[in-house]
């Protein structure tokens, strides 16, 4: 077996190279992107089981509000008959008339004069027509009327003092008109919610 003689090697047809540095880096090069093959590959597995399972979540809700719509439009079915429909007009009116009677309107009327400013006329309220309820649970009823004044400024006070108040929810002005020719008052309609205590 020759042996290469070193004087006699010609270094510019072979030149000397650091191989053994470029393959440790080649290799952890490919390492790391090898890693982060594997890094990503579970990733997209996990957001497609994720994926999967809000898809049949979504299924599941898409059934249950199918569900609820067929009965909701049974429901309506049976209400809506001829035969239900003197029944449905019947309950809402007893539902009202137990509404009405259930308000002392003896203690309403001094309640409102505990809140109404000395300048401000009450000059019309309506029976409540539905019921509400507070964050509290407290039973309300929904009270309209229609106040005047000869200053605009009274109603702002009328509108603290209801606030204030632990008798009234928060009111709303429902309307307002200045004074004309034949009346000199300023006049609102607010409505407010009235919890009235026996």
């Amino acid at each position: 077996m020759s042996r290469l003689d070193p004087t006699k090697m010609n270094l510019a047809t072979q030149p000397f190279r650091r191989e053994r540095a470029a393959n440790i880096g080649l290799a952890a090069i490919c390492a790391a992107l090898v890693c982060c093959l594997l890094v990503l590959t579970a990733l997209i597995l996990h957001e497609r089981a994720q994926a999967s399972q809000l898809r049949s979540t979504m299924a599941s809700s898409r059934a249950n509000l199918e569900q609820v719509e067929r009965q909701q439009a049974r429901f309506a079915g049976i209400l809506g008959r001829p035969a239900n429909a003197n029944v449905f007009s019947t309950t809402v009116f007893l539902n009202q008339v137990i509404a009405r009677r259930a308000v002392s309107w003896t203690q309403a009327f001094k309640d409102l004069g505990t809140v109404l400013p000395n300048d401000m006329k009450l000059l019309a309220i309506r029976l409540p027509q539905v019921g509400v309820a507070d964050e509290s649970g407290t039973n309300r009823v929904q009270l309209t009327m229609d106040v005047g004044s000869a200053q605009p400024d009274a109603v702002i006070v009328l509108l603290k003092r209801l606030s204030a108040s632990s008798l009234f929810g928060a009111p709303r002005v429902v309307s307002q008109a200045p004074p004309g020719r034949n009346d000199p008052l300023y006049r609102y309609r607010v409505t407010v919610a009235y919890a009235q205590k026996f």
